[in-house]
């Protein structure tokens, strides 16, 4: 089963109601070391996020000389109306870019990646507010343990593609990285067990170097001593990256 955002999340989660004022919501950044909060309305559903960047333009709107327009007065109503914005509801992005908790940690990154946000706030199917997801969080699953990787290659990945092999296919891992070698009756599965093994949890690359059956000398006068060896890009040989 692929790891869902709730195994990684974290579940205790700092927020901000709509109406926190801007000092207390600069004196929560520092004080949790976070750099964005979530909104919550009076259900704890998630509305917003304010972030660190919410907070700059009040700070840009200070000139040593007084002259508020001189050195990068937000431009646009949306900058002008932060700077002068005082809580939560007037500071944040809504609505929020957020991730349920059923959903899988590959659909957290694509969202993280997508919206370039470093962290989700994770939601129920209400909208109510479980938990948060950080880039860290979703790395997590890459400090699987090698033999558990491989033991998920073993019973869940090789038999569906190749019940009866020509001899054992052996499977090794070290660091993440997942060795295949032995021989199969069809090399044209190479390719699709390639893309199994890398959908595997924690996985960081493949090296399938999977083998067709021997050659029968009697049966296969014209195929080489030793049939060769099928790479998964299909080109014969070489490790696809």
């Amino acid at each position: 089963m692929p790891y869902l955002v709730s195994d990684v999340m974290t579940r205790t989660v700092v927020a901000l109601r709509e109406g926190a004022v801007f000092k207390d919501i600069a004196r929560t950044m520092r004080r949790w070391k976070v750099s964005a909060l979530p909104v919550l309305d009076g259900d704890h559903r998630v509305i917003g996020v304010v972030s660190e960047a919410d907070l700059l333009p009040k700070e840009m709107l200070r000139d040593p000389d007084g002259d508020p327009d001189r050195h990068g007065r937000p431009s646009g109503g949306s900058g002008l109306a932060k700077a002068d914005a005082v809580c939560a509801e007037d500071l944040m992005n809504a609505p929020a870019v957020t991730v349920r908790a059923d959903e899988t940690v590959a659909r957290a990154a694509r969202v993280m990646a997508r919206h370039r946000l470093k962290r989700l706030p994770v939601v129920d199917g209400e909208g109510v507010l479980q938990g948060i997801v950080s880039r860290t969080d979703l790395l997590k699953v890459f400090l699987r343990e090698d033999a558990d990787i491989a033991e998920e290659v073993r019973r869940d990945v090789v038999p569906r593609l190749f019940a009866v092999p020509v001899e054992p296919i052996r499977v090794e891992v070290r660091d993440g990285v997942v060795t295949l070698t032995g021989r199969v009756r069809d090399t044209s599965l190479v390719p699709v067990v390639t893309r199994m093994v890398r959908a595997v949890e924690g996985v960081v690359d493949v090296d399938c170097a999977l083998s067709g059956p021997p050659r029968r000398p009697d049966l296969d006068p014209d195929l080489p001593d030793d049939a060769p060896t099928a790479r998964a890009d299909g080109a014969g040989a070489g490790t696809v990256v």
